[in-house]
């Protein structure tokens, strides 16, 4: 049984939700998101509360409630608060910098990497050592985390490199002299 999908989903002041079909758009403060769905999973706004159904206990079906009850409330909290994702840079002489609308990141390469921020993603850099990706959108702004992430990901022996906030690497012991 699924935990996920039978949770209700509260809908903040602000926040409007409107139904088409299996399109399911969701307007806040923030923006408007919009998504398409199964056509099985019904969804019911009883107030300011929406909760998804499934059909039947089929294998499929119970896959696919969680999942779009968790789409949903990525949704609607996305319209109302956002998301955000910080990225750490570890390493000498390693440093991010915003030049215009664009972010520069020095991370060892021979040449600057440089990464325009997609419609809707707003990168932004605190310090020349940390880099955070805010949206509304919570798959696109892990994605665009992880396409900077990739840049140079943490190795495992000095450290260096670009990691998630709090994120742990394993450290490895490296060749001792006999």
């Amino acid at each position: 049984m699924s935990r996920i999908g039978l949770k209700p989903i509260e809908i903040p002041e602000g926040v409007e939700i409107k139904m088409d079909g299996n399109t399911i758009t969701v307007k806040g403060p923030k923006g408007e998101l919009s998504r398409d769905f199964h056509e099985d999973m019904k969804v019911v706004i009883d107030g300011n509360v929406l909760t998804v159904e499934r059909p039947s206990d089929h294998k499929e079906h119970r896959a696919l409630h969680g999942t779009t009850r968790s789409l949903i409330g990525n949704m609607v909290e996305g319209v109302h608060k956002g998301f955000e994702k910080g990225l750490e840079i570890n390493g000498v002489g390693y440093r991010a910098q915003k030049q215009g609308n664009k972010i520069v990141i020095n991370a060892g390469y021979s040449h600057p990497v440089e990464i325009e921020p997609i419609e809707g993603i707003e990168i932004d850099v605190p310090k020349n050592t940390q880099v955070i990706v805010k949206g509304i959108n919570k798959e696109l702004v892990g994605a665009v985390a992880a396409n900077i992430r990739a840049i140079r990901p943490p190795e495992p022996y000095k450290g260096k490199g670009i990691r998630y906030e709090g994120e742990y690497v394993r450290r490895k012991e490296g060749k001792t002299a006999k």
